[in-house]
């Protein structure tokens, strides 16, 4: 399950981790106009923890959601 919410400066979703046990805290994700923050409760440190992408990270990280593999590199498209 997930929930998409706009605040003010950044589009939130949450990511609900509904499957069999164990079960992993929610992940919240945080889009602001120049990075996104990904961030879990971590249990064993008692604290949250947080990892900032840039969008050209974010990108890539959706493209190799779909890739094999292998490196990559991605190159504008070029129109026309």
């Amino acid at each position: 399950m997930f929930s998409i919410e706009h605040d003010f400066d950044a589009t939130v979703i949450t990511l609900v981790d509904e499957g069999a046990a164990p079960l992993q805290e929610d992940v919240i994700l945080q889009a602001f106009e120049e990075c996104v923050t990904v961030e879990q409760y971590d249990p064993r440190k008692d604290e949250v923890v947080r990892i900032t992408l840039s969008n050209a990270q974010v990108r890539e990280l959706a493209a190799a959601l779909n890739l094999p593999e292998g490196v990559y590199r991605l190159t504008p498209r070029r129109e026309g």
